[in-house]
């Protein structure tokens, strides 16, 4: 196996002197496309570093710096403190416990997984508000990380298009005004190996140039059968202050991927039963599917006065997925003979996103406004090409409770896919944020948005289109603080998203169109050291594609879903030792219109009820200081496995996760983690109506890590 750990001299090699702290300015950021150099102020700003795991402030929800009890709309932030002590090397990890957020498709292990929020299936993810879910992206290494900021709700209004459940914004590490240098290293009993750097400081005396480096080396085996992995990451940053009013910042992000495609266990209606957790059913030869994925943004933040700001910037993303895997075709008679498919890949994109916006702080009528406008411009190119051998039941077979490996390797016979395609999106935004009294606060925005979708196909037979559309997307809430502490808020909004295929007729489609609804309120308790937000909402989308009725072959845009339910999350310190975060929600999600599903259907993935909560205690005195100890509690209720009328069944699960950590100082942090205590056997998430990926088993993971 390729080692893939990065020694420690050749992490310090990447290290830089300091030579100057970072000059003061008086002037606060307000734009999420630009981010100050961090300092040591305890003043908390909507992109920087949170103290623990209550953050009070957040731009992702309204693109402007605004307090998280202002703002009427569900967000919980899950910030670095977070990840750091359940020691997450992904996302989806730190996801766990953000509130009402569940696993659906992993894309084999390849890319960018989807969620689920608010009964809806979402794969809506920003970095610092550009977008970075086109293609088959990475998922975003958890090393690289300040915050992860979840929106529950449609987010259409400032992002555009995209699902009514639910956003995620990445606000990723920038530059620090000291010098530090961080090496860090994890291992685990399943066979996972990983080595960090996280390094960061000033440039030049004055501190007006500043850098951030993270770099990631990992691999190893996992807990699937003959599945190992690889994985390398170079997230660079560099800030400049070019003069008191005008700040540019340049980020990159470069990763590859290698990992085999792993759908997980098949779930056909004829099977006999359940293969192992551990089983898979690809070949040992067929190699790794390699994901790279470069990502440059360049953003800038301008004050043209004390009250007015300009921001923006643009993001180039660039990626490819390449190489050999194994599929499943289908049960024969017996129940355990799986039918396969060997297949060849290559996928590529490229998306260029270009964003201006404009806030300004002034009175107008008497009251207090947060004016934001917006324009942006996305222009993204894919195309792909997929041939695979024969999708015969009886072709390439292996025993389901018994896979013998080493087949013959069959011919490539088809080439199902080889299309290309292009989306433009065009779009302005307006939003305006007022104080009416000093308790009573309304926001209300509208996006304008033009897309123009074309689609070629090169397969013999297949058809070809071409589709444009406009969408209107606004918002509206109001929030009253009912205490210095409790606040009620309501919102409604709409969302907007382009379906992709031809119809029957050979045109496109109509876009999936939803719009929500959602009441709730926000508590600040204990001096504020905790906040509790509850919500109840509905949401509803249409235009959801469904069976044509005159040609079964074929697609309609006339279906309709609908999404109800509440949710209840906290975040904070319960004592100055003792901090929590974690949430429960109640989701009753169902088919309300489809041309062949019964209405009242159960969404796939969408369990009814699902509860976390990651309790951590530090011990802040005495001779144990600096030893933390934790539980992390996980139940997500039963779901189903497709959107069909006989869908199998995932069951019930609760895993227990046990954590300790201890900082011997201020440098050198020691991390023990027991995950899923119980070896609790369950499926975390479904995909393709025939595909049920496990969950990991009892792993012991530990880590250290040091900081210069």
């Amino acid at each position: 196996m390729r080692r893939t750990l990065v020694s420690i001299c050749v992490l310090q090699a990447f290290s830089v002197p300091s030579w100057a702290e970072q000059a003061s300015t008086d002037k606060t950021t307000l734009e999420l496309q630009a981010t100050d150099i961090v300092g040591t102020s305890d003043y908390e700003t909507a992109q920087g570093p949170v103290e623990g795991y209550r953050a009070t402030r957040s731009a992702s929800a309204t693109r402007t710096d605004t307090a998280i009890h202002e703002t009427p709309q569900s967000i919980s932030v899950v910030t670095k403190d977070v990840v750091t002590d359940i020691e997450a090397t992904r996302l989806q990890d730190a996801l766990d416990y953000a509130g009402g957020v569940g696993r659906a498709n992993n894309f084999g292990g390849q890319g960018l997984t989807t969620f689920t929020v608010r009964g809806f299936t979402t794969g809506e993810f920003y970095r610092n508000g550009f977008p970075i879910n086109r293609g088959y992206p990475n998922m975003p290494d958890a090393n690289s990380i300040e915050r992860l900021e979840v929106l529950r709700g449609p987010a259409t209004t400032l992002y555009g298009r995209g699902d009514p459940g639910g956003t995620f914004n990445v606000v990723s590490k920038q530059p620090l005004a000291e010098r530090s240098v961080t090496l860090g290293s994890q291992l685990d009993d399943q066979g996972m190996q990983r080595g960090t750097l996280d390094a960061s400081g000033p440039l030049d005396e004055e501190g007006r140039l500043a850098y951030r480096l993270n770099v990631v080396g990992e691999g190893g085996d996992t807990f699937r059968r003959h599945v190992e992995t690889e994985r390398y990451g170079v997230t660079p940053v560099l800030s400049w202050q070019a003069n008191d009013d005008t700040k540019v910042i340049f980020e990159g992000d470069f990763m590859r991927n290698n990992h085999p495609l792993d759908r997980g266990v098949t779930r056909y209606p004829n099977q006999i039963g359940t293969a192992s957790r551990d089983t898979f059913f690809g070949e040992k030869d067929v190699g790794k599917l390699h994901n790279d994925n470069n990502m440059a943004q360049l953003r800038f933040e301008h004050f043209l006065s004390d009250n007015w700001t300009l921001g923006g910037g643009f993001q180039w993303l660039d990626g490819t997925l390449q190489g050999n895997a194994v599929e499943a075709n289908g049960v024969a008679d017996d129940g355990r003979t799986l039918g396969r498919n060997w297949n060849y890949r290559k996928l590529e994109w490229t998306d260029k996103d270009t964003q201006l916006n404009l806030t300004g702080h002034f009175s107008a009528g008497g009251f207090d406004h947060t004016l934001l406008t917006g324009v942006e411009y996305e222009d993204y190119d894919y195309k792909s090409i997929i041939q695979r051998s024969s999708g015969a039941v009886s072709a390439y077979p292996i025993d389901i409770f018994n896979p013998v490996y080493g087949q013959p390797r069959p011919a490539l016979t088809r080439t199902p896919t080889n299309d290309k395609e292009n989306l433009k999106t065009y779009a302005a935004f307006i939003q305006d944020q007022v104080a009416l009294t000093e308790r009573l606060k309304v926001l209300a925005g509208a996006r304008f948005e033009r897309f123009e979708h074309d689609y070629e196909t090169f397969v013999p037979g297949g058809r070809s289109w071409e589709a444009s559309d406009n969408a209107v997307t606004p918002r509206l809430g109001v929030l009253y603080d009912l205490t210095d502490t409790v606040a009620v808020y309501a919102n409604t909004a709409r969302s907007f998203k382009p379906n992709s295929g031809a119809s029957r007729e050979g045109g496109g489609f109509e876009p999936e169109k939803g719009k929500s609804y959602e009441m709730g309120i926000k508590w600040e308790a204990l001096d504020r050291q905790l906040s509790v937000d509850g919500a109840i909402y509905q949401i509803e989308k249409r235009n959801v594609l469904t069976t044509d009725p005159v040609d079964s072959t074929f697609s309609v845009a006339a279906g309709e879903v609908r999404s109800r339910g509440f949710d209840l999350n906290v975040a904070g310190n319960v004592t100055p030792e003792w901090r929590v975060i974690g949430g429960y929600a109640y989701v009753d999600a169902e088919v309300t219109k489809d041309n062949v599903i019964p209405s009242g259907t159960r969404l796939m993935n969408i369990p009814k009820n699902s509860f976390s909560l990651l309790n951590v205690y530090e011990f802040q005195n005495g001779g144990l200081r600096g030893l933390g100890l934790g539980t992390g509690f996980k139940y997500v209720d039963e779901r189903a496995g497709q959107t069909a009328n006989t869908a199998f069944s995932m069951g019930s699960y609760a895993v227990v996760d046990l954590l300790g950590f201890y900082k011997i100082n201020d440098n050198v942090r020691m991390n023990l983690d027991v995950k899923n205590v119980f070896d609790r056997d369950y499926e975390e998430g479904a995909f393709g109506n025939v595909y049920a990926y496990p969950g990991e088993p009892r792993t012991v993971q530990v880590g250290f890590s040091y900081t210069l």
